[in-house]
């Protein structure tokens, strides 16, 4: 079964070396893995390209599809694994998309990483919607949970799924990152922090936005809410540095 990332540019797989620039990692050089495809389709996205293909008429902000073969690309999962290794991971961050659609393939691809790299720390970036089999939640060190917002578009029904919520809530290694757009969608995330008990160490705000302007903006509100309530902010460093661009 292949895996399907992601591309730079038709034929590249998104598979690149670069710093971490979000939730707790913030700033730590890691190799990125970027799967196509989601269950989700939140409007201010900025990977529609791994979801939004012809003929997909779910809602965009930008209202741009993407031809899916110009922005897909399969790969034998031994392919893969040989392109990550070759850029010499000491921390792998796992993102999409949302990975967790492609458990089977995903498993056999960080299998094949880490028999040749054991002490490799896989971090998994996640909307919280989809559950990871025994065979891959194995392999993870770090979950970074993005759970959707009324303001993503996305139904509640959908995008907050209660079992899951309350999964990774109870496990350790899932750090939560909440994307706030508004003041007002900091009351959201003080209701889902209530209910499920999720502790606020775990808890991280981060502004919405693709440029440097808009996410400083964001952050001189968003910072004195989160100290009120005693939570943590995130930044996007890697806008601040690279801009909004695939494979950095």
């Amino acid at each position: 079964m292949p895996i399907v990332l992601a591309t730079t540019e038709p034929g590249e797989p998104e598979i690149f070396a670069s710093l971490q620039g979000e939730g707790p990692s913030t700033g730590r050089p890691s190799v990125f893995v970027r799967l196509s495809r989601c269950n989700l389709a939140c409007h201010w996205c900025d990977t529609a390209y791994t979801w939004r293909f012809t003929g997909d008429e779910r809602p965009h902000r930008g209202g741009e599809s993407y031809a899916r073969k110009a922005n897909q690309i399969a790969m034998d999962e031994r392919e893969a694994a040989q392109a990550i290794l070759a850029l010499v991971p000491d921390r792998l961050v796992v993102t999409g998309g949302e990975p967790l659609l492609q458990a089977a393939a995903l498993v056999k691809t960080l299998n094949l990483v880490r028999s040749v790299q054991p002490r490799l720390h896989i971090e998994v970036e996640t909307n919280g919607t989809v559950e990871a089999p025994r065979s891959l939640d194995t392999l993870i060190d770090q979950y970074n949970v993005s759970p959707k917002l009324q303001h993503s578009g996305n139904p509640a029904s959908l995008a907050l799924v209660p079992e899951r919520l309350q999964y990774y809530a109870n496990d350790p290694r899932a750090f939560f990152k909440f994307v706030i757009a508004k003041p007002e969608d900091v009351n959201d995330v003080l209701v889902l922090k209530r209910e499920y008990g999720i502790p606020a160490a775990r808890v991280q705000l981060m502004p919405e936005g693709t440029d440097s302007q808009t996410l400083r903006h964001r952050m001189h509100w968003l910072a004195p809410i989160a100290q009120k309530y005693g939570l943590r902010v995130t930044d996007r460093l890697h806008i601040h540095i690279y801009g909004d661009l695939r494979g950095v």
